[in-house]
């Protein structure tokens, strides 16, 4: 999908997480990688819903962080 679709549905899913009651006590790195994760999740729902790499990196980011804790 186009650059301005994908950033506009990426800021909508993050407007839904800030919502969330610990939003704020997120540190950077989880709130970088939940970002990632929607942006991914954005260019699926905008592009090629079967581009593997989307899905693979959304994996990537939630391990990087399950790494952390």
């Amino acid at each position: 999908g186009d650059f301005e679709s994908v950033a506009e549905t990426t800021r909508a899913l993050m407007r839904v997480l800030d919502n969330g009651d610990t939003f704020n006590e997120l540190s950077a790195s989880q709130y970088e990688a939940l970002h990632m994760i929607c942006s991914k999740m954005a260019r699926i729902v905008n592009g090629d819903p079967n581009y593997r790499d989307n899905w693979h990196d959304i994996g990537g980011y939630s391990k990087l962080i399950e790494n952390n804790i």
